[in-house]
């Protein structure tokens, strides 16, 4: 059902995607089109058929039904800034959190030809195939991914950030949900970010997660609805990573 909802989903933003697409800033000066908001409405229209009382989390509308041990958390267009650029790094994350546990994952990017997803204690799956983490041990063999720089700064943590680059073979700064599609695949090894919001990393927590992975906040403490961080690597690196960035500060929500 989440599948069926990310296909309808894009859709409408592959549609908007071939023409002019023009965007409005949110208060937050973060940009947003219309195809965010009418995917976004698709995707819940999609499940309430099905979940009537579920409870949502979306990034362009907000909460509804909190009273809900359900919550489907609902990023439409994660990368819309590549999105306007007609850059074909951007994709749709839908996950499922039951009493404060996710549990299912769906990470949808078109024009990537790559749709995963996942099940608790079902594996995790891109196009059909099973996925799984990297068993590399060292960081001196590492491929590091990371969201942006500034995030960093902000949170005085770039020297823990510098730290960790200069201990890996090699690093990226790919951003948004692809450094997790890469880790999931055993294509890279760690992505960190220092600016998220949980509908960015909760689907992709799930998928990553299921293929063997470990997904936690900056702090090394699991995934909530309040963080706005993440580290996510294999087993054998997550504890190194962590230990690195020991006394990272979040920016406040």
């Amino acid at each position: 059902m989440a599948l069926e909802a990310a296909e309808k989903a894009e859709r409408v933003i592959l549609r908007y995607f071939k023409d002019d697409i023009r965007a409005s800033l949110k208060p937050d000066q973060s940009p947003v089109t219309l195809a965010d908001q009418e995917s976004e409405q698709v995707i819940i229209e999609t499940i309430k058929k099905h979940f009537p009382d579920h409870g949502f989390l979306g990034e362009e509308t907000g909460q509804q039904n909190q009273t809900s041990e359900f919550c489907w958390i609902i990023d439409p267009i994660d990368g819309t800034k590549n999105y306007l650029r007609k850059i074909p790094t951007f994709a749709t994350q839908i996950a499922l959190m039951h009493k404060g546990e996710l549990v299912v994952g769906v990470s949808n990017a078109p024009m990537l030809h790559e749709r995963m997803w996942a099940e608790t204690r079902s594996g995790a799956y891109c196009n059909g195939s099973p996925i799984i983490v990297s068993e590399r041990r060292t960081l001196a063999d590492a491929f590091l991914v990371t969201g942006g720089l500034r995030y960093f700064e902000r949170t005085n943590s770039l020297p823990m950030l510098l730290r960790l680059m200069n201990q890996t073979q090699s690093y990226r700064g790919y951003g948004d949900f692809w450094g997790y599609h890469l880790l999931a695949q055993g294509k890279a090894d760690i992505m960190v970010e220092a600016n998220t919001r949980i509908w960015d990393i909760a689907a992709l927590a799930v998928i990553v997660r299921e293929a063997g992975g470990i997904v936690t906040d900056a702090t090394g403490q699991a995934l909530s609805l309040q963080s706005n961080s993440a580290i996510a690597a294999n087993p054998q690196l997550h504890p190194q990573v962590v230990k690195i960035f020991q006394g990272f500060k979040p920016l406040p929500l």
